[in-house]
């Protein structure tokens, strides 16, 4: 009573008590809540695992603004007892980065945001205009939401179905501590469904196509949802992820992720400016080593077996190698997109 937020101490003390029980019993505990990011924060503290939020809009703003720099601040500060997410059944949180609204207008200034106000209200205008103005025409009082705190919009036409912007975007949320969650729509690179969202008249149902068999078939065929299933393998199947995880120091024109466990590594570098996206690694298991892609205008990440004969053709070709010990690993190549992959080590795709 007498506010307008839940977010309350008895809440933290409720969330305590559930989450104490729920354990008691063997049960994990996930939290989903919108809200200041510093929330979040706390909140993780209290339970088992949280879904980042702030990550989405956080990406987004790396993209659009060619920097890194409030990306790197939460990853910095971010619960590593989270599912991370790019886009869900609702839309893209916008609360989660800005300041802490529970506060006075007059207060916020104290309690600033990841972003701050100017660049958050450019953020939204840009996925209306990547969208081509669906994105407004499913956000806020124009379609009956719940809240207005959220953009209503595919995360691939947010980005204005750039391909490569898309996969820069999946393979920072797949190099980033937690446990990846890819919503249905996402795997497939889905557009906005403006015929649903007409026929609905609800917001939210415009990244809620309901697909066909033949649609998902074809979506399937397409090369950048091939190269997002071949980024799921790699995350699921590489060891470094099982280790530990470091943000390496940069500009903040790039941003440089990198996990190592024993004499596995895998690093991720992307340039912002360019939009460039460079994968390296070495899988010290069984003799065995994958080759990574860097992507110049050719696919990102393909899954390569370790094959002697095609690593030294390709060494003749001057390409860039990797020293690991004593083993030498090939950090760049280049593969046809109708070329099969040698060898898809790994564990099933999450989706």
């Amino acid at each position: 009573p007498g506010t307008s937020c839940f977010m309350l101490p008895e809440t933290f003390d409720f969330i305590a008590e559930f989450a104490a029980r729920a354990q008691a019993l063997g049960i994990e505990v996930l939290v989903e809540v919108h809200s200041y990011y510093r929330r979040q924060i706390e909140i993780a503290q209290k339970v088992d695992w949280v879904y980042d939020f702030a990550l989405p809009p956080l990406v987004l703003h790396a993209l659009f603004n060619k920097t890194a720099g409030p990306l790197k601040q939460w990853i910095g500060i971010r619960p590593n007892n989270a599912l991370t997410v790019l886009d869900t059944h609702d839309g893209i949180g916008i609360i989660d980065i800005g300041a802490d609204s529970s506060k006075p207008v007059s207060d916020r200034a104290g309690h600033p945001g990841l972003v701050p106000p100017a660049e958050l209200d450019a953020l939204v205008d840009t996925i209306h205009a990547n969208s081509g103005g669906q994105s407004r025409q499913a956000t806020g009082a124009a379609a009956s939401n719940l809240d207005l705190y959220q953009v209503n919009c595919t995360f691939y036409d947010a980005l204005a179905r750039d391909d490569r912007a898309y996969l820069i975007a999946r393979a920072i949320q797949f190099f980033l501590p937690g446990v990846p969650q890819v919503y249905y729509v996402g795997l497939l690179a889905g557009e906005n469904d403006m015929a649903l969202l007409e026929r609905s008249g609800v917001g939210r149902d415009i990244n809620r196509h309901r697909y066909s068999r033949a649609e998902i078939d074809a979506a399937l065929r397409r090369p950048v949802v091939q190269d997002l299933l071949d980024l799921i393998r790699l995350r699921n199947g590489h060891p470094a992820f099982n280790g530990a995880f470091d943000l390496q120091a940069s500009d903040d024109e790039r941003l440089a992720l990198r996990w190592c466990q024993g004499r596995a590594w895998i690093a991720l570098t992307v340039g912002l400016a360019q939009r460039t996206l460079l994968i390296e690694g070495a899988l010290m298991v069984a003799g065995e080593a994958p080759g990574l892609l860097r992507w110049q205008g050719v696919a990102p990440s393909r899954w390569l077996g370790f094959d002697s004969k095609a690593w030294q053709a390709l060494q003749q070709e001057v390409i860039p190698v990797q020293v690991v010990g004593a083993l030498q690993v090939v950090v760049d190549l280049g593969l046809d997109r109708a070329e099969e992959p040698r060898a898809r080590p790994g564990g099933p795709a999450r989706g």
